[in-house]
Parts: C-alpha cells; sequence; structure tokens
C-alpha cells in the first residue's frame, strides 16, 4: 500500500522558525543512547520462540510510529507527516559475515510482524534492494557490543530525517537485564521531549507485552 501523507502549511506550523534554524545546521541529527530494561520481554519472547532482533525492530517501530514527530520528513521540497512509517532493519548473513537491509511494511500486531519479518529476511538474496524511501524507520541491532555511545555514517544529505535506531548487547545488572538502545533523529522535527517520549513508550510496551 502506497504511503500516505498530509503536506504541512508551514506558514502557520508552529515549528517553522525551529525546522528552519536546525535545518541550517552543519549536523541537524542528533543521538542519544538510554539503557531500558527487557527483563520480562526477553522472557516472553523466547517463550513465543521470536527472533529477539525482529521483536525489538516491531517495538520499537511501532513506540515511534506513536509519536508524531518521527513521522515528519521534508519531500520533493515540502515538509510531509506520514500517517504511517515502515520498517527497515539490518540482517546477519552467517556464512558470509555480511548484513543485508530488509524492507518490511509495519504491521498491526507483533505475531503478524514477526511472521512476516522473519520470511522477508530469510528469502531476500540481495544485500541492498535498493534506495531506502522516506517512509521507514531504519534498525540496526549490534549485539556483540554493549557501548554507551554510537555514531554514524554521514552521506551529507542533511535532509535526511529518517530517524535511526540501535542497539547492542544487553548485560546483567541488580537482577535486571538491561540493554543499550540509541535514537538518533533530525532535530528540526524532533527535541529532547519527543526522545523522552518514546523512550517512555518503549518501557511501557516491552514491560506490558
Amino acid at each position: 500500500m502506497p504511503a500516505t501523507y498530509q503536506i504541512i502549511d508551514e506558514k502557520t506550523w508552529k515549528r517553522s522558525m525551529h525546522c528552519m534554524v536546525f535545518r541550517n545546521s552543519i549536523e541537524p541529527a542528533f543521538c542519544v543512547t538510554f539503557e531500558l530494561d527487557i527483563t520480562h520481554f526477553r522472557r516472553k519472547i523466547k517463550e513465543q520462540g521470536y527472533s529477539f532482533t525482529i521483536a525489538m525492530v516491531y517495538a520499537i517501530c511501532r513506540c515511534a510510529n506513536e509519536i508524531e514527530e518521527f513521522r515528519y520528513r521534508f519531500l520533493d521540497g515540502n515538509i510531509v507527516l506520514y500517517d504511517r512509517i515502515d520498517t527497515a532493519f539490518t540482517y546477519l548473513n552467517p556464512d558470509t559475515e555480511l548484513f543485508k537491509v530488509v524492507n518490511v511494511p509495519m504491521q498491526d500486531t507483533m505475531e503478524e510482524y514477526v511472521a512476516t519479518a522473519t520470511k522477508a529476511a530469510k528469502e531476500q538474496a540481495e544485500y541492498f534492494t535498493g534506495p531506502l524511501g522516506n517512509d521507514i524507520f531504519q534498525c540496526s541491532p549490534m549485539p556483540w557490543v554493549t557501548y554507551s555511545h554510537i555514531s554514524h555514517t554521514n552521506s551529507g544529505n542533511k535532509d535526511n530525517a529518517t530517524p535511526l535506531f540501535d542497539w547492542g548487547k544487553y548485560f546483567e545488572r541488580d537482577g535486571k537485564t538491561l540493554m543499550p538502545v540509541s535514537v538518533q533523529a533530525h532535530h528540526s522535527f524532533v527535541d529532547g521531549l519527543h526522545i523522552g517520549r518514546f523512550i517512555d513508550c518503549l518501557q511501557r510496551f516491552v514491560d506490558a507485552y
């Protein structure tokens, strides 16, 4: 189904000035890393036999979709707000130790998403199927490292407003299973307030799942 969006009238949009200021920055994106308590979520996902990576993609993208500011993009000279954002994630080929980027439409439930994404990841032969669209969230697991900071390659396109989500190797502390998670977003659309709302939404989701 084609992505649907509305074009924003910048003359009346409350964020016009902030958008303009940050859009002209040398580096308009910023990245925040936080610790997520996955104690309950990891146990539940394991009981269901789901891929932890794919389950995390769903959890993150579901919560990001709930935050309006994460669905804004620059498109054809306009600012647009998408109704829904789909997913893209890296998936390692254990034979070659190279990753492929898998694009999967967002689904209504974890069960539907895991089934769709698992099938797509296993069947996709190409490492890259083409340029990623505007209407996706990019997810990259890095389960080999418990990191406290992460950075990304920069294409030089300051209007690339696709949020990036990463997570590292989980660890135990005080009886809890914790995992570093990072979110990079374009400051023209997203502030610390919105990052905080995303973090709260994600923690609530993994606690309640």
